[in-house]
């Protein structure tokens, strides 16, 4: 059985941002709708996985009770 939702979501589990390269960072800000410096100190908070730097700006974005 081929579930291709698994095999994506496995590939992003994998996948890291590399913000050293400018081309990366300008594009994963753009993507997460997030600042060059919202992105820096997201990895430097949770690492280079994407999935722990969504998450985190996620939360971030959310507004406290």
């Amino acid at each position: 059985m081929n579930n291709s939702t698994n095999s994506t979501a496995q590939k992003n589990d994998d996948l890291r941002i590399n913000i050293s390269q400018m081309y990366e960072l300008q594009y994963w800000s753009q993507k997460l709708s997030v600042t060059t410096v919202e992105l820096r100190q997201a990895v430097k908070a949770v690492g280079y996985n994407l999935n722990e730097i969504t998450t985190y700006l996620t939360k971030k974005q959310q507004p406290t009770a």
